[in-house]
């Protein structure tokens, strides 16, 4: 049975691609959450003179989180703009946003925004930030990000980037992508599959595997100068890797003595260390998140299903028992849950256990789901699945009422990974 399950995960998604994918992602929202924060939003004074609209940016970002609803003002509001938030308040707006954007002598913009709550006719935030051009969506993601935390009291997850794989004709690639799936760029082209992309914690690399030399190898890619280290190119297979929260060690399952056991590898490839050795298949390793343990997926019980071990090898405690078919350990950054795709009843779909009271829920209502992450609040999981016999990326909300679908105009896109935040 398992050997299905690599079959599904090495080989179905990587060579199942159609089509050619476009360069930007489109993004489809649906569902609220329990309740939604209204927020009016004034035009930034000048920001017309900037390449990109900031308010345009915030308010997509608040609008896709499902949490607000947003209140146009009409006109254009600074920071030092005088506001009887009390008017506000009576045209049923919790809170207002207003800002600046100045353009500098270097060419660069100063963007400054405020934000206050109408009910306690108080200020709540506020900072500026100067960017260049290529930067002024970074600045309007964090202004929404400090908007989500102060009206939710949890971060935002806006000034964050994705990774995914694509294919164009017989060429795979690698792309990276702000969270809102614009800015798209291609970190890696292949004529081979490429699978299992996993952010370095610092945002700054990528692992993940290629079959370039007609078999699955681990690289580690800077994506700052595109520089390229080989992680795990042994005997058999080399798959699955996923870095430890402090960045040093990557989690890998390999099957150089046969059987495809967990391993750990220091982040330059060096220092390889087997950490589970049984006659099963041991895979999908993944880092807790204080580093203390790992979750991986085995079939030692008959058929797959998730175990937790220290992250220095050891025993192994049997993780999740409803169901059969257990596969794909994705662990919150809070520690709190587990995101994994369940089969049940032929249908592969994504789920999420609480793992101190074994509370589980489905949160798809699709039926080929994979490759579960999560945002780096935690409040969100990005997965891929299918629509209309094509490859997409969905996320859902972690309590399931918020979902968004993530396409291109042609073509499949697999293989989601969530980065952290930008700097």
């Amino acid at each position: 049975m398992m050997k299905n399950l690599f079959t599904r995960s090495f080989f179905v998604l990587a060579l199942g691609f159609v089509g050619a994918a476009q360069a930007q992602l489109r993004v489809e929202t649906s569902g609220v959450g329990a309740t939604q924060i209204p927020i009016a939003i004034a035009g930034f004074v000048d920001e017309t003179l900037a390449p990109q609209q900031i308010t345009t940016i915030v308010k997509a970002d608040l609008q896709r989180s499902g949490f607000f609803r947003i209140i146009d003002t009409g006109n254009a509001m600074s920071e030092t703009t005088p506001v009887n938030l009390a008017d506000w308040k009576a045209r049923g707006a919790d809170a207002l946003v207003v800002g600046s954007v100045q353009r500098l002598a270097d060419g660069r913009y100063d963007v400054r925004y405020r934000l206050m709550d109408t009910v306690k006719n108080s200020n709540l935030s506020g900072f500026g930030q100067v960017a260049g051009t290529d930067r002024l969506r970074v600045a309007a993601h964090k202004i929404a990000d400090d908007i989500y935390e102060k009206l939710t009291g949890v971060r935002g997850a806006f000034s964050t980037r994705i990774a995914y794989v694509t294919k164009a004709g017989n060429e795979y690639r690698l792309e990276v992508a702000d969270a809102d799936g614009e800015g798209t760029q291609v970190a890696l082209r292949s004529n081979e599959p490429i699978i299992s992309p996993a952010w370095s914690p610092d945002g700054t690399k990528v692992a993940y595997v290629s079959f370039e030399n007609k078999k699955p190898v681990v690289y580690v890619q800077d994506l700052t100068n595109r520089q390229r280290t080989v992680i795990a190119n042994h005997r058999g297979s080399n798959s699955a890797p996923s870095w430890s929260p402090d960045g040093s060690r990557l989690a890998l399952a390999l099957s150089r003595n046969g059987y495809t056991q967990v391993y750990v590898v220091n982040a330059d490839g060096s220092g390889l260390r087997q950490l589970t050795n049984t006659s099963g298949i041991e895979t999908e390793p993944q880092f807790s998140a204080d580093g203390q343990h790992l979750y991986f997926t085995s079939d030692r019980s008959g058929g797959p299903q998730i175990y937790r071990m220290s992250a220095g090898g050891g025993e192994a405690q049997r993780v999740t028992f409803n169901g059969s078919y257990n596969i794909s350990p994705r662990v919150a950054p809070d520690g709190k849950t587990l995101a994994y795709i369940s089969r049940r009843e032929g249908r592969f779909q994504l789920y999420a256990l609480d793992l101190a009271s074994g509370q589980e829920l489905r949160l798809s209502d699709t039926t080929r789901d994979e490759s579960p992450s999560f945002s780096p609040n935690g409040k969100y999981i990005m997965y891929a699945t299918e629509a209309g016999r094509r490859g997409t990326l969905a996320v859902v909300s972690v309590d399931g009422r918020i979902k968004q679908r993530l396409t291109t105009q042609a073509g499949d896109i697999r293989e989601p990974t969530w980065g952290p935040f930008m700097k």
